[in-house]
């Protein structure tokens, strides 16, 4: 289920996301959203797959990044403090996985301010080279889509909105209406189609 998509144009990252709840045999275009800001801090956005309980954790929670250690947040901070936040917060909240000692959770895209991370179920925190990543059953066609603008003069928004349609086209566990926020600002962009 899912496609995140996500990229960073002029010093800020944007994420989109679909809309789709299914279990593999049913599905429901659900109302909450996929794409959010972290709570505490207006540089941090999230766009998540695997599990609507593991997103709405991470959508209410307090504290996963603590502002007053911005503007020092990278990829040593993520490992180091965001990283152990969520796993409490998801052992806390009944969502976290252990299977022979080793921890699992599921798969979301992180921006923070001009960075793009993507988390993985692991608790890995991975950053691509190319500027934009995607996760969920959608992404092999939204990283597609996204390689073929990514010299275009298209707006970061124009970018996402078009991968996201690809992911739409070719994977049947994605679906409109898509909303797609930013780092730099509190406004969402809604997509019917």
């Amino acid at each position: 289920m899912t496609c995140i998509v996500g990229l960073v144009f002029n010093g800020v990252t944007y994420i989109g996301g679909d809309s789709l709840g299914s279990n593999g045999y049913s599905k429901t275009v659900r109302k909450d959203t996929k794409v959010f800001k972290l709570k505490d801090t207006n540089k941090a956005v999230v766009g998540y797959t695997s599990s609507y309980r593991m997103g709405q954790l991470l959508m209410y929670a307090k504290g996963l990044i603590d502002s007053r250690d911005e503007p020092n947040i990278d990829h040593e901070y993520l490992v180091t403090r965001f990283i152990p936040n969520t796993i409490k917060l998801f052992e806390d909240g009944g969502y976290s996985k252990n299977s022979s000692g080793e921890k699992t959770g599921g798969s979301f895209l992180l921006g923070y301010g001009d960075r793009l991370y993507q988390v993985s179920s692991d608790f890995q925190v991975g950053e691509s080279i190319d500027g934009y990543d995607a996760c969920g059953s959608g992404e092999e066609f939204a990283l597609g889509s996204l390689k073929t603008t990514e010299n275009s003069n298209m707006s970061p928004e124009e970018r996402i909105h078009l991968a996201l349609q690809a992911a739409t086209k070719f994977s049947t566990s994605v679906v409109p209406p898509y909303q797609i926020i930013n780092t730099y600002d509190d406004k969402v962009e809604t997509y019917e189609n």
